[in-house]
């Protein structure tokens, strides 16, 4: 055999190898490379428990305002990457936003009947807390008001939220249930504009959730009213079905239920679910 000839043969053998190596890196095992991702794009980072970090919209009622504030910092810090942004207003208005297709990722209501009444754009719900009401009197409490039928004095003026929020109409059923004839001086959008009624002396008294007077301290003076003439405001919470982040929203809303969501509830006044 010539020399020409074996030049030639180790040639294509090295030729060969090359071509074999980038060919074989290329097939993994079969696996095909991921077509949507850029060369040297990050992927997302998962948040804890393996979902994928992502921007939530959480709507949720007034009475929520302080505690979700709290809550939504904690989830976030235990979750890398996620962000909570709420969005609070009377459960009836979020309702509304909901039926018109805002983009959200969840829910939570303060009452069931609100929640009930949006099967087709959420998922199952789960109670995550309960609440009760108290009267809010003015400060010092100058008419000495001491339960509901106190509220009957037409000299006093009494503020409630409209009969179609939750909290006003908890607030009709127990003043219907023990006969007091009320004729408030106005009806709010929400609970936390009975109250500031009533912290700004615009008002008298109002009905509010207990969890609400605890945040206004001597600006109003909460009058407990007895469990038999009260009434339990029950809090759900669900993910969206037009959420764009479904597998986000739904650990949210599991998380609500969880220790460290339940122990910041109550911490805050809230009852057990």
């Amino acid at each position: 055999m010539s020399a020409t000839l074996t030049g030639r043969r180790a040639a294509t053998a090295v030729l060969t190898a090359t071509l074999l190596v980038p060919l074989a890196a290329c097939g993994n095992g079969g696996a095909k490379p991921a077509a949507d991702s850029p060369a040297g794009a990050p992927s997302p980072a998962p948040a804890s428990g393996g979902v994928k970090a992502a921007k939530l919209t959480v709507l949720a009622a007034s009475s929520l305002t302080d505690v979700f504030t709290t809550a939504g910092a904690a989830y976030e810090k235990s979750h890398p990457g996620t962000k909570v942004t709420f969005s609070f207003a009377g459960s009836q208005e979020l309702a509304a936003q909901v039926k018109q297709g805002a983009p959200a990722d969840a829910l939570v209501t303060a009452d069931t009947r609100t929640m009930d009444g949006l099967t087709a754009e959420v998922n199952t719900p789960s109670v995550i807390a309960k609440n009760r009401l108290v009267i809010a009197a003015g400060k010092g409490n100058p008419f000495k008001i001491d339960d509901l039928k106190d509220l009957a004095d037409s000299k006093i003026k009494v503020v409630l939220a409209a009969p179609q929020v939750p909290v006003g109409r908890y607030s009709k059923e127990i003043l219907d249930r023990q006969g007091v004839p009320v004729k408030p001086v106005s009806q709010e959008p929400n609970v936390r504009a009975v109250l500031s009624k009533v912290e700004l002396g615009e008002a008298d008294a109002g009905l509010v959730y207990k969890t609400d007077s605890a945040k206004s301290g001597d600006k109003v003076v909460a009058v407990d009213i007895p469990d038999d003439q009260n009434a339990v405001a029950s809090y759900p919470a669900a993910s969206l079905k037009q959420s764009e982040n479904a597998e986000a929203a739904a650990a949210f809303v599991a998380w609500l239920t969880g220790p460290e969501a339940q122990k910041i509830l109550q911490d805050a006044g809230f009852q057990k679910a």
